[in-house]
This record gives structure tokens, C-alpha cells and sequence, in this order.
């Protein structure tokens, strides 16, 4: 008997919902429901917590190939919350745009200023460069909090809308010719394009 077929046996046994299952073992109900439909495995923390909830061992709920499954599935859930919490953190360092020296200052001077201390473009495309880094900041910080609550799609959504920022950023930058943020908004997208590469279930 496999996993699943165990898992909702035993639910069964004590006559119990999802619901209520999900609530003794602190998990959500979608967790026992995917785990019951054989979509995956509990984490190890959860597969001891169903053991002494039911008063059964690990070895009569699961067979060593589905432990070994089991945690290649937590060691790439894992990997990905790192990843994505990287991901985060870079467009978190967008922030450093705003004060960093990375802006050609045109007419007035040959040298590079931070974005604050511009003086020779329009204030239109000031105010476009400083909302772009402010919501590539915010998307960053937004997903640093999500990370927490460990919804993957809150996450994929988060990274899908970091590197569609990233992308934007780094256009608008060498479009008005500011290559210096361009670079640094580039070289940020292709590390997280490989992080994102790397994990590969992420996106």
C-alpha cells in the first residue's frame, strides 16, 4: 500500500475531514489533500508528526524509496525558497540605484552622480527612473514577506514580475542612456535568470 492510500486509510480510521487532519498536523488542508492524491510527500517534520499523531512508526507509513523521495522533494523545496529569497534580495538592492554614483549627468558634467543629483535630464524621466527602482524595491520586499507564508505561487508570481522589472529597468536605463545602470540592472537579470535556470520547478 502506498502513502497516500495509508495516509487517508488511517484518516479514515479515526473519522476525521482534511480539515481536521490538517489542523492536528498544523498544515494546511491542500497539503493533506495533495499527499492523499499521491502529488507528493510530507516533509520529514510532517512525516513525524502524522507518525505520533497516529501512533504508528515512519517505517509503517512510508517505504525507504518514498523516504528517499520524500526528502529530494524537501531538498528542492528547499533550494527554491533560497533561490527566490535571492531573487527578492537583488531587487531589494535596486535601492542602492538611488544613491549610488551610476547616473550620467550630461550637459552639466562629464562625471556620474547618484540619481538625487541629476541636473541635466528632464524631471519626467527622473521621476520614471526612481518609480521603477521603487517598485522593483517594493516587488523585492513583497516576496522577502511571502517567502515566509510558503506559497510557491505567491512566489512564482513575485519572481515572474521581478524579472519583467528587471528587464524594463535595464531597457529604459540604455535607452536614455544611462549605461552605467543599465549594466547593473543586466548583470542582476542574468544572475537571476541562471538562480531561476538552476531551480527550474521556480517558474
Amino acid at each position: 500500500m502506498e502513502f497516500n492510500e495509508k495516509l487517508q486509510e488511517l484518516r479514515k480510521s479515526r473519522s476525521m475531514t482534511q480539515e481536521e487532519l490538517a489542523e492536528a498536523l498544523f498544515v494546511s488542508r491542500t497539503a493533506i489533500s495533495k499527499w492523499e492524491q499521491g502529488r507528493g510527500y510530507p516533509s520529514l517534520d510532517s512525516l513525524k508528526e502524522i507518525s505520533k499523531f497516529f501512533s504508528v512508526s515512519i517505517d509503517d507509513l512510508i517505504c525507504s524509496e518514498e523516504i528517499i523521495s520524500a526528502a529530494e522533494d524537501e531538498k528542492k523545496e528547499c533550494m527554491d525558497k533560497y533561490i527566490a529569497l535571492i531573487c527578492n534580495m537583488l531587487d531589494i538592492f535596486l535601492v542602492l540605484l538611488l544613491f549610488l554614483p551610476v547616473f550620467g549627468n550630461r550637459t552639466d558634467s562629464p562625471a556620474s552622480v547618484s540619481l538625487y543629483a541629476i541636473t541635466g535630464i528632464s524631471i519626467w524621466i527622473k521621476i520614471v527612473f526612481a518609480a521603477l527602482i521603487g517598485v522593483a524595491v517594493l516587488n523585492g520586499i513583497c516576496g522577502v514577506i511571502i517567502s515566509h507564508f510558503g506559497k510557491l505561487v505567491w512566489n512564482r508570481h513575485r519572481l515572474v514580475t521581478g524579472m519583467v522589472l528587471s528587464i524594463v529597468c535595464a531597457a529604459v536605463f540604455i535607452l536614455t542612456r544611462q549605461p552605467y545602470a543599465g549594466i547593473i540592472c543586466l548583470a542582476i537579470l542574468v544572475v537571476k535568470g541562471l538562480l531561476i535556470g538552476k531551480g527550474k520547478g521556480l517558474l
